[in-house]
């Protein structure tokens, strides 16, 4: 029996080095694509002390002037920033990651479907809007909620994938 499983395991070890070759070679075009791409700096020089982006409605308070709000800040860290939000003064922070996509990072907010809501996101290379986050007041209008809508990878031939 012991002769019987030594050639068996030889003969897989052989197929699994030839397999391991082959997919070395793919493996060497992946990441010759990725090296395509060239990736962002990890740190800024200049970190913007007013808002990248931001998006403000007048809430209905009849008696003051309040506002629901996200703004977008820059960090030191090149593609990390931090959203602060507001409805009629209850504020709250989120941070955000985007993918580095070998081109400046450029966040960016929408109008959401409900009244006081708005998506954040980012610009892809190509221009598209890609939603990363929700931030809402819920139905009731007594919470204010951050949402994560979508996360995003590379896939294997370097294509942004929304997950």
């Amino acid at each position: 029996m012991r002769r019987l499983v030594l050639p068996v395991f030889l003969l897989a070890l052989a197929a699994c080095n030839s397999s391991t070759s082959g997919a070395g070679g793919s493996a060497d075009a992946a990441s010759s694509a990725s090296a395509a791409i060239k990736p962002n700096p990890p740190l800024r020089d200049n970190v913007k002390k007013t808002p990248v982006a931001e998006y403000k409605v007048r809430t209905e308070n009849k008696l003051n002037e309040l506002y629901f709000s996200v703004q977008i800040y820059e960090t030191p860290e090149t593609m990390k920033y931090v959203a602060k939000v507001d409805y009629e003064g209850a504020g709250g922070e989120d941070s955000l990651l985007l993918p580095d996509l070998g081109t400046p990072p450029q966040p960016e907010l929408q109008k959401g479907s409900e009244k006081y809501s708005c998506i954040i996101g980012f610009k892809d290379d190509k221009g598209t809007f890609r939603e990363l986050k929700k931030v809402y007041v819920t139905e009731k209008g007594n919470d204010l909620k951050i949402t994560t809508l979508k996360h995003y990878s590379f896939s294997s031939d370097n294509k942004l994938v929304g997950e």
